[in-house]
C-alpha cells in the first residue's frame, strides 16, 4: 500500500461548498415560491352591427338596373294604377301612437281635403312599359274615364309635377261636393268637358263672368298663361321717373334715386297687390278672352307635400356618403324614423318593457309629412327620374342619385 494516499480523495470526505450571498429583503413574501402572472384577457368591444357610417364606404353591388315598381299584385291598366296610387298615399293612423284628438283630427282633415289624383311620374313608375301606358292615357281620355290636369310653371325637366291623372269618376265626387258652386254650374261645366274630353283648354267665352269667377274660387278652373311677345312689353322711355338720366341727377339716398314711388307702376307692374273680390266678381277683358285650364281643389297643398316629401327624401341618400347610395331596406327605416314597429316582435318588446324606437308622433314622416308612406314617395322619386334602382346582389334592393 503506497503511503501517498490520503483521506482528501476518499468519497467518505467532501468539502464544504460557500453558499452564494442572498439579499436581505423585509418583503415577508419573499420567501413564497414565485408564479408566472395571471393572464387576463383584454376584451374588445364586439363591432357594431349597425354602423351607418362604415356600411357605405365601399360601392354596393350592381347586377342591373330596375327601371319600374311593380307590387307585389299586378295591377292591369292606367285606371288601377291611378286607384292603387291613391289608397297608398298614407298609411293608417296608429293605435297607440302618441297623438292627441286634435292632432288626430288635424291629420285626417288635411288628407281629406287633398285631391284624388296621381302624377303621370308615379303612374310610369308602377307600369311595365312607358309606350303602353301613354296609349292607355289618351285611349282612356278619350272615353271619358280620366282626365289629364296641367299646372303651368310647376317644375322643370323629367322631375316637373305640373301634369297628373284623375278619373273622371273622382272630378264628379269632389265637384258636387263643392257647396260654393251651383248645381246647374256644376252640371255646365261636366257637360262642357265630356264634350272635350281631349282638349286642355276650355274657352272663356263657353262661361258667364259670374260662373268662371264661382269656379276659380272654387278651384276648378285656372287661368292659362298665355306665351307673351316681347315687343308688347311697356318700354321706358326718357320722360319717366326711372330713366337712366333722371336717376343720375337725383341725390343719393333719396327716393328719386331709384325711380320714384311709381316706378313699378310706370314700368308695367302691378305692385303685386291681391285681387279683391271686386276684381274676382268682373274679371278683365284679357281674362275673359283668354282660355281657361280645368283645375282640382287644394292642388296647391298636395305639390307642396310631394316636392317636400322628394326632397327629404333625396337628402337621406346624401347623408350616406360620397356614392350616393344605400339599400332600400334602411332607406325605408330611416324614412319612417325609427318608429314603433307593430309585429309581434315589436309588441311583445313592449310588453315587457323594452325599448323598440321613437313614437309616430315625434317622427318627421308624422310632424311633416302626415304619415306619407315611403313606397309612395319612392315611386314619385323614380318616376320623375330622382333616383334609380338597381339590385346588389346581397342586400335587395339598392337606391342611388345618379
Amino acid at each position: 500500500m503506497s503511503l501517498n494516499y490520503s483521506a482528501a480523495h476518499s468519497s467518505r470526505i467532501t468539502k464544504k461548498r460557500t453558499s452564494t450571498l442572498k439579499r436581505s429583503t423585509s418583503s415577508p413574501f419573499a420567501s413564497l415560491p414565485r408564479r408566472k402572472p395571471i393572464q387576463r384577457s383584454t376584451s374588445k368591444p364586439e363591432p357594431s352591427t349597425y354602423d351607418d357610417e362604415d356600411r357605405f364606404d365601399e360601392r354596393l353591388g350592381d347586377l342591373g338596373i330596375v327601371t319600374t315598381l311593380v307590387p307585389h299584385l299586378p295591377l292591369k291598366g292606367v285606371v288601377e294604377i291611378v286607384q292603387y296610387a291613391n289608397s297608398s298615399m298614407f298609411e293608417p293612423m296608429p293605435e297607440r301612437g302618441g297623438f292627441n284628438s286634435t292632432r288626430i283630427a288635424e291629420i285626417l282633415n288635411f288628407r281629406k281635403s287633398l285631391p284624388t289624383t296621381a302624377t303621370v311620374a308615379h303612374v310610369h313608375a308602377l307600369s311595365k312599359s312607358p309606350t303602353v301606358t301613354e296609349r292607355e292615357i289618351a285611349q282612356f281620355a278619350g272615353a271619358n274615364v280620366l282626365r289629364k290636369i296641367i299646372v303651368p310653371g310647376r317644375g322643370t325637366g323629367a322631375s316637373t309635377v305640373s301634369e297628373s291623372l284623375v278619373l273622371f269618376t273622382d272630378l264628379e265626387t269632389m265637384l258636387y261636393r263643392a257647396e260654393a258652386v251651383d248645381a246647374t254650374l256644376k252640371e255646365k261645366l261636366l257637360q262642357h268637358l265630356r264634350s272635350q274630353p281631349l282638349s286642355q283648354n276650355i274657352s272663356a267665352a263657353s262661361f258667364d263672368p259670374s260662373e268662371i269667377s264661382s269656379l276659380k274660387r272654387a278651384g276648378f278652373l285656372t287661368s292659362s298663361i298665355p306665351h307673351t311677345n316681347p315687343s308688347t312689353h311697356p318700354t321706358i322711355s326718357s320722360t319717366h321717373s326711372t330713366s337712366l338720366s333722371t336717376i343720375s341727377r337725383a341725390a343719393s339716398g333719396s327716393l328719386a334715386a331709384v325711380g320714384g314711388s311709381a316706378a313699378i307702376v310706370e314700368a308695367g307692374g302691378t305692385l303685386g297687390l291681391r285681387r279683391s273680390s271686386a276684381q274676382y266678381e268682373s274679371p278683365s277683358p284679357a281674362d275673359r278672352a283668354s282660355d281657361l285650364q280645368l283645375g282640382l281643389p287644394n292642388t296647391g297643398p298636395y305639390l307642396r307635400l310631394l316636392t317636400e316629401a322628394r326632397t327629404h327624401l333625396i337628402s337621406l341618400i346624401h347623408q350616406t356618403g360620397n356614392f350616393r347610395e344605400m339599400p332600400m331596406y334602411l332607406l325605408r327605416e330611416r324614412w319612417d324614423g325609427g318608429t314603433v314597429g307593430n309585429d309581434p316582435a315589436s309588441r311583445a318588446k313592449k310588453l315587457r318593457g323594452e325599448s323598440t324606437g321613437v313614437l309616430p308622433a315625434k317622427s318627421r314622416k308624422w310632424k311633416h309629412f302626415w304619415g306619407l308612406t315611403f313606397g309612395w314617395v319612392l315611386a314619385e322619386c323614380v318616376g320623375s327620374g330622382m333616383v334609380e334602382l338597381f339590385e346588389t346582389g346581397s342586400v335587395g334592393l339598392g337606391v342611388r342619385v345618379p
